[in-house]
Parts: structure tokens; C-alpha cells; sequence
């Protein structure tokens, strides 16, 4: 049986990858992963926000008493255990990059222009297969547009295409008012393939404590539904790669996520729930339910059930959502 994929012009052993997450922060991991059976590893994200925070930090410890004598040197901290984000990150993706077999893609969350593009470029350099923008914005100045929203989207992807030779991918949310055309956009744009979806953290109240809170939810299988529309949507139509992500629990949410048109399924909830071997049972789980149903490759099921290809159209269009209301029967 051949479970070979295409994902950003790269070939890999089978679709299912390791996507970005706090296990992804460690070559040990990242090693674990390929034995484990991961036919790519994407890194945890490198925020611009954390380096310019910790950069602004360092200038004031410098900077702390610099019109006092020379004997207050003396109470400056040593700075030879002082380590950025960034130095840390490209030490793992360079001697991680060089110790495994898999593609090791770079996953970047930037704020500025010159953030996007610097870090992008030292990613390529340090040895990163590819490069995943992950880009997380939230659109809460009332005053600013739809366009001027997806304006920022490609002009980041045109910058980084620019400055990098290396595949990208734009990692994103389905939150835009025609998601179709927007994806259409991103890859004119120059975006080498889409992965979807992002998940917004949003937060939760705590009405004891009257404060707003962070909780971090792992995903659940029922949340592939959106992924399971748009990539069956956009099969066929993009002309770059698709990797679907949020929900993958086990291997029957690949496999849907294959159907769909996606090139590779990413997951993170999953392993952090059952471990890096789950990677193994994923992969398994695939390849059985693929030998049961007569499946010798990929490529007869993906898309299988794609808007382009399914019996029944109207179950991705606005027919089936009369058709639901009608043939919903209360308890």
C-alpha cells in the first residue's frame, strides 16, 4: 500500500503530520515524532511579541543605573545565561533540521513587516523545510474593513515570499466573509498552500472572580465540520496545498479530512491527550481502513467526497440547511 503525499512541493511518506504545539519545542520530541512514525513536524510558533518584550526588557536591565559610578556595574545580573526566544529557536530548528529525515517546517506568529520577513529569513537559514505563518489577528478596531483586514493577510504573504526561497503555507481562520475567494487570493498572493483552520482562544469569564480567563481547550473530533466544508469546497479549485487541522482525535477524522481534498491532516490535541505514539496508531488506523475498503493509494480517496465530487451537492449548500430544519425532530 502507498500512502505517499505532496505537501509544499515536498514528498512524504504518508499525509499525517505533527503540527505545531508546546511538544513540538525540543529536538528530543521532535526525534520522538519521527520514530513515532510523523511523516513531517511542524515547530512551535516563534512569537515577535515575545522577542521584542524580551528584547525591551534586557535594554532596561542595561540600561538601569548607567549615570551611576562604576561600582554600580556590580549590581547588574550576568548576562552569559541569557538566552532570547529566537537564539533558542533556530538552535533547535537548525540541530533538529539536520538530525532527522522528515521535513521540519518553522511555524512564525509576526507583528511587523520586518518581523514577518527577518525571522522567515533566519528560519530558511537555520535549515527549516518550509515556513507556516501563522497568523493570528483580531479584528476589533471598529474602524478598520473586511478589505483592509485581507489586505494585511497578503501583504504579509507577499513579504515573506519575497524575502524566502522555501515553500510557505498560511496557516488561517474561516472567519472571513467569502473564505472561497480569500483563499484564491492568498495563494495568488504567493502562499504555497493553505492550512485549515487556525483556532481562535477566545476568552471565558469568571463570574466568582468577576475577571476575564485564558483556558486553553483541546479540540474534539466534532469540531472538523468547517474544515470538512471548505477543503471539500475548495478541492480542485486552489492550485496549492491544503492541510487540514483542528479535531483529528483518531484515525476516522484522517480519513475524512481526506475525502474532503486535504494533501496532509495535521494534529496536536490528539497527542497531547494520548502522547507522541498516537502517531502510530494514526497512521495504522488509516492504512487498515484503506486495505478494508480497497484502497491501494491515496489518491482514489482523496476528494472522494469533494463538492466537485459528491452524489449530492446540496449537502455543502444551503438546500441541506432547509432540508435539516425540516427533518429535525425534537426529544
Amino acid at each position: 500500500m502507498e500512502l505517499n503525499t505532496e505537501y509544499l512541493g515536498l514528498t512524504l511518506s504518508h499525509p499525517i503530520v505533527a503540527s505545531a504545539s508546546p511538544m513540538t519545542d525540543s529536538e528530543d520530541n521532535i526525534r520522538r515524532m519521527e520514530d513515532a512514525g510523523a511523516a513531517a513536524v511542524v515547530m512551535h510558533s516563534l512569537f515577535e511579541e515575545q522577542i521584542r518584550q524580551e528584547t525591551a526588557a534586557i535594554d532596561r536591565l542595561l540600561t538601569t543605573g548607567e549615570e551611576s559610578f562604576g561600582e554600580a556595574l556590580s549590581y547588574f545580573p550576568p548576562l552569559t545565561g541569557y538566552r532570547a526566544s529566537e537564539d533558542r529557536y533556530l538552535e533547535i530548528l537548525a540541530t533538529a533540521s539536520a538530525a532527522i529525515d522528515i521535513p521540519l517546517i518553522a511555524s512564525l506568529n509576526g507583528v511587523t513587516a520586518e518581523g514577518w520577513t527577518g525571522h522567515a529569513t533566519a528560519m530558511e537559514q537555520a535549515g527549516a523545510s518550509a515556513i507556516e505563518l501563522n497568523i493570528y489577528y483580531i479584528a476589533a478596531d471598529a474602524a478598520e474593513s473586511g478589505q483592509q483586514v485581507e489586505s494585511r493577510y497578503l501583504e504579509i504573504i507577499r513579504a515573506v515570499k519575497g524575502a524566502v526561497s522555501i515553500p510557505v503555507a498560511v496557516k488561517v481562520g474561516p472567519f472571513f466573509s467569502a473564505f472561497a475567494h480569500m483563499a484564491q487570493q492568498m495563494v495568488g498572493a504567493g502562499a504555497d498552500g493553505l492550512v485549515l483552520f487556525n483556532r481562535f482562544y477566545q476568552p471565558n469569564f469568571d463570574l466568582e472572580q468577576m475577571a476575564v480567563t485564558r483556558t486553553l481547550e483541546l479540540s474534539r473530533a466534532e469540531e472538523i465540520r468547517a474544515g470538512l466544508l471548505w477543503i471539500s469546497v475548495l478541492y480542485g479549485k486552489l492550485g496549492a496545498s491544503i492541510a487540514a487541522s483542528t479535531g483529528v482525535e483518531g484515525p476516522a477524522e484522517v480519513i475524512k479530512y481526506l475525502m474532503a481534498g486535504a494533501d496532509v491532516v495535521m494534529t496536536t490535541s490528539s497527542l497531547l491527550r494520548h502522547g507522541i505514539g498516537h502517531l502510530e496508531s494514526l497512521r495504522e488506523g488509516l492504512g487498515d481502513w484503506m486495505d478494508r475498503h480497497g484502497f491501494d493509494t491515496l489518491e482514489p480517496l482523496r476528494g472522494s467526497m469533494s463538492l466537485s465530487r459528491v452524489a449530492d451537492p446540496s449537502a455543502f449548500e444551503r438546500a441541506n440547511y432547509i432540508r435539516m430544519l425540516e427533518e429535525f425532530e425534537p426529544a
